[in-house]
Order: C-alpha cells, then structure tokens, then sequence
C-alpha cells in the first residue's frame, strides 16, 4: 500500500531541458524588443500577449484540477479516489501558475504601453474617449482586476494545497475514521462556490474576454471553463498513464483508464456544444458589435486556426474516442490527451491573440518556446509534488471500492 514514486533521471532531464527552451526563448524575446531597431507595437504586443496566453491557460487547467477533486468529492466518486494524488499534485501547484499569471498580467497592466501610450492587450486601462470602454470602467479598472485577480489566485491555491494536506492526514487517521472525509466534503462545497464565482464568471471576463472589451458573451465563461476542464482530464490521464508505465499506481485498471477517456470524450462534445451555442447565436442576430469577434476568426487572418481549432477538439474526439476500445488502448488514448491539450492551447491562442496582434499573427519559435517553458514547470513541479507521498490514498474509506471499480 506503500507505492513511492521517484522521479527517473529521464523526467527529470526533460522537464529542465523545457524549462530552459522556455527561458531561452524569453530572453531571445526579449533580446529582439530590445535590440531590434525595427521592434514595432505588434512585436511588442506579442511579445507579453504570449505569456499571458501560456500563464492563463496552465493555471485555469491546474485550478480545474482543483474542481475535478472537489467534484468528485461531494459525488462520494470512489473510481478517482485510485488516482486522485494526480490531480492533488496538480492542484497544489496552481500558485506556482497563478503567482507567473499574475506578475505578467499586472506588469501589462501598470507598466505595458505602445508608442501611442495605448495598452494594446487591455484597452480598457487606457480608454480615452472611448464612450464603451468608459461606460464599463465600473467593472473594467484596475482596482477590480487586481482585487479579483489576488483574491481567486489566493483562494485556488488555498483549497489546492488543502486539499492535498487533508488527503495525505487521511493515512495517519485511525482506520475507518470519517472526520476528515467529511470535512473535505464540506469543504470541497466551499470551493466550488468560489469556483461558481470565480472561473464560471467574473475571472474569465477579466482576464481573457476583456482583451476586446467592445464584445462580450454571457456564454464566454462555460465555455472556458469546457475548455479548460477537458484538457485538465487529459493532464490528468497523460500522467496516470506515464506512472503506471514506471510500474506505479498498480490499483489503476483498464476500467480507470476507459473512465477518463469517457470524460475526455463527453467534454469534448460539451466544448462544442458550448462552441456552436455561443456562435449561432451571434451569427443568428448578426448584431455588428457582436460579430466583429468572428468575422476575424473565421473569414480573417486566423481562418486557418478557426477551423483547426474546430477539427482538433470535436472531430478528432468524436471520431477517435467514441469507440470503446480506443478509450482502453493506452497508446490511443495518450496520443488523443496530448491532442487535446494542445487543441485547446490552440483555442486561448484565437481568445487570445486577436486582440492585441490582429492580422499579424505567429505560431513561431518565440509561441513555441515559451508554451515548452510551461510545459517544463508543470512537469517539473507536479514530479517533485508525487514524491512527497504514497501514490496510494491509504486508509481512504472508498479506496476498496475504487480498487473493484469496473466501467
């Protein structure tokens, strides 16, 4: 019941290698802002438009990690409870994502500004004369992003890391007891409360929607959210499967594995769901303030990652997982989780990026890099937290019921 875990010096070097092609290309970033004569406000603008990409997306995926333990927690799910130290050591890292977010976000906040005096990524914080842009200054300030901003990153990181404490304190509590089971019962209905009020409202609003703060969606928040949860199963999934091929979690079956392609499957269907619904219903009204948002993604210069985006992250689900044996082959199954969270890296690129860049547009070596650097510092930092305890929730009162789980 014992089952360590031991970062293999092969991780290990991989996880430094991304960080350093990460911290490399900053500094190449940097280098190019700062030496090129011909740096123009696009180039600028890309240059922190792509960590705020990076930095939001990895801490909305671990934060839902976070909300897949508590989920499962108030459901009294016992099929997770064979794994759920995966999910445990991502969550409890989300301060390490959150704390990156936050100075990238702050720094363009206060300090970002293009040869125009203009902050090119969030418009609302240097508004002029702009009648709509004044109009949400109420909310769009930046007092409110700052408080909504330390608040959720607090709180996430809180609940992350208490969790985890609470599971780990589980295996010292006399056997059967259910004081601690119960508490995080109660306190995994705390956090999705603060989840409800936090990535399924306003954070989404804040930190992505309002890069175009002429347009916005009463749906941009769920569909967010689809986004980040199906790719936080596939995180999730990436390391079961790498773990078990290192010859731990030995209680996990082919019935967890088809489990967590039944969810990467179903949440795909639910993102595009959310995806059409938001779509038609713009498309339908054809109201000009709220179609802009689409002429440019689907008929302008990101046409390319329109499409893409729709292929990756429903076609290729909905053709691939939806047999049951490929959601129990591991090769499958692994291959369509890095699919995934790449499709939907690719889909905050087009939240993203249109915004401050417009047309002129990468996916080059500086997107690539500093997504690696990310990469690298989840790897990284999720190993280190799988070694600080046994893989197994020993003394768990479902951990009998997950071990005969059957799908």
């Amino acid at each position: 019941m014992n089952d360590r875990f031991e970062i293999p010096a092969r991780l290990k070097n991989t996880s430094l290698f991304l960080i350093a092609v990460g911290v490399l290309a900053l500094v190449g970033g940097i280098a190019c802002l700062l030496m090129g004569h011909n740096s123009t406000d696009v180039d600028k603008s890309r240059f922190w438009a792509v960590l705020l990409h990076d930095s939001v997306f990895f801490t909305l995926m671990a934060a839902a990690c976070i909300f897949i333990q508590a989920a499962s927690n108030l459901a009294q799910a016992s099929w997770l409870v064979a794994y759920r130290r995966v999910p445990e050591a991502i969550g409890a890292n989300v301060w390490v994502f959150g704390t990156i977010a936050a100075v990238i976000m702050f720094i363009i906040v206060f300090c970002y500004r293009d040869s125009h005096g203009i902050d090119a990524i969030y418009p609302w914080v240097t508004p002029g004369n702009d009648k709509v842009l004044l109009g949400k200054s109420a909310f769009l300030n930046k007092g409110m992003f700052v408080g909504f901003t330390v608040v959720t990153i607090g709180l996430w990181s809180f609940f992350g890391r208490k969790f985890r404490a609470m599971s780990i304190a589980q295996e010292s509590a006399p056997k059967n007891d259910t004081k601690i089971y119960w508490k995080v019962f109660r306190l995994s209905g705390l956090f999705l409360l603060v989840y409800a009020l936090s990535q399924m409202s306003t954070i989404p609003w804040m930190w992505v929607m309002s890069i175009q703060a002429h347009w916005y969606s009463t749906m941009f928040s769920w569909y967010s959210f689809a986004s980040v949860f199906v790719s936080a199963f596939s995180l999730i999934l990436l390391w079961v499967v790498y773990l078990k091929n290192q010859g731990n979690l030995q209680l996990v079956s082919k019935e967890h594995i088809h489990d967590l392609g039944k969810f990467m499957f179903a949440f795909s269907i639910f993102w595009t769901y959310l995806w059409f619904a938001q779509y038609m219903l713009i498309w339908y009204s054809n109201q000009p303030d709220e179609t802009f948002y689409f002429k440019m993604r689907q008929q302008g210069p990101y046409t390319i990652i329109f499409y893409a985006n729709f292929i990756i992250n429903f076609c290729m689900p909905l053709l691939i997982l939806m047999a049951r044996p490929s959601k129990r082959n591991y090769f499958t199954i692994t291959f369509m989780a890095m699919v995934i969270i790449f499709g939907h890296w690719l889909d905050f690129f087009q939240m993203i990026m249109p915004g401050p860049l417009g047309a002129e547009w990468h996916i080059n070596w500086y997107e690539i890099g500093i997504f690696m650097g990310f990469a690298g510092i989840m790897i990284f930092t999720v190993s280190r937290t799988l070694t600080k305890s046994s893989l197994i929730p020993a003394n768990n009162i479902m951990l009998k019921e997950a071990v005969v789980h059957l799908s």
